[in-house]
This record gives structure tokens, sequence and C-alpha cells, in this order.
């Protein structure tokens, strides 16, 4: 594996992985971290423009409350959502937004995941927020709502939530950790799906 000292490097290292087994798309998508009062966050477009080949120099670091960086044009467009839910959270250090591919289809039905393997259950029913148009702050607080309740999931492992018609977003306490939950979500979405045919 990779070196990985600095959270850049780790950031930049999760987003090829997540492109290359398809836990996101061009379409999108976004990782950040958290370290004491500073953010570490993959720039806009990092899907579109960089199909996720970002390198440690490409990540986008401020401070948390930094008002400067909304108006930076690398920040990226759910940086929003970041920020309300590292505010509203003191114990979520990471945070992967992203659009799995057997994840997706549950987030177009407007359907819950229940957790139907074993590696999952500790997250529970992955659960859909309220709508709310993308890029918005409206979506950024329907996602912290969302996320209520799930402190003890957030501070143990991670938490999750799906949007609506959109995507997924991992909240937890470390890197690592976030990416690993995203792969068991999106694997469980599957055998969701490849179970019907099973019957």
């Amino acid at each position: 594996m990779e070196e990985m000292k600095t959270i850049p490097e780790r950031i930049s290292y999760i987003g090829r992985r997540m492109f290359e087994r398809k836990l996101t798309d061009m379409a999108g998508g976004n990782i950040s971290a958290r370290d004491s009062d500073r953010v570490y966050m993959t720039p806009r477009y990092s899907g579109a423009h960089s199909h996720w080949q970002l390198d440690p120099a490409d990540i986008v670091s401020f401070a948390l409350g930094s008002a400067e960086i909304i108006e930076d044009p690398r920040f990226s467009r759910e940086g929003l959502m970041h920020l309300a839910i590292y505010k509203n959270f003191p114990d979520a250090k990471a945070i992967i937004h992203a659009h799995p591919l057997h994840v997706l289809p549950f987030a177009a039905a407007l359907k819950p995941i229940e957790p139907v393997l074993e590696g999952t259950r500790k997250f529970g029913v992955i659960d859909l927020v309220k709508a709310a148009p993308t890029h918005t702050t409206e979506l950024a607080e329907n996602v912290v709502a969302g996320l209520k309740g799930k402190i003890p999931l957030i501070q143990k492992t991670a938490a999750a939530v799906l949007i609506p018609y959109h995507g997924i977003v991992v909240v937890s306490r470390d890197l690592l950790v976030a990416i690993d939950t995203l792969e068991r979500i999106d694997w469980n979405a599957w055998c969701i799906i490849a179970n019907r045919s099973l019957l």
C-alpha cells in the first residue's frame, strides 16, 4: 500500500481507490478530514476534471470557520455540507460524500438500505434525509438533521445517510474507517439487489 503519512496523502489515496472500486463516479463526490481546527478537502471537479487522480498537493486546506474558503474557486460544491457536519459534530474527523454504483439505486428509488450482512449491522438502517437542491445550505442542514442521534456511531466507527436522488454521506472518526464503511454499505446494497434475483 502507498505510504500515507499526511492527511492530503490519505485523501488522494482514498479518492483513487474509491474511483477504481466504483464507490464514486466522475460526476463528483468529495472527501475531507479535520485535524483540530484545520480542514483538508478534495478540490472542486475532482471527478469531472481529474478523474480522481489527485496528488496531495491538490488537496485544499483551510481553517475551520474561515469565511474566505467559500469564495475560493477550488472549494468543493458540497463543501458547505462538510462544514456543517464538522460544526455540529465535534467527534467527526472524516467525511466522504460519494455516488457508489450499488447505493445509487436506493437513493434514486428513495429506499433505505437495510443491513443484510453481518459486517453492516453495526451501522443500522441507512436512512434517507429530506430532499433539497444540491450544493445548498438547505441540503447541508438536512444532512445534519439526518445524522442527529448517530453520535455514538461516529465516535465508535461511522454513521451514514442517503441523499435522495444523489448519493451517500459517511461520517467517521477516521478516514480509513470511513472508506471501509462506504464499501461495506455498497456491497450490502449489492446483496439486496442481487438477492431479489434468487427469490
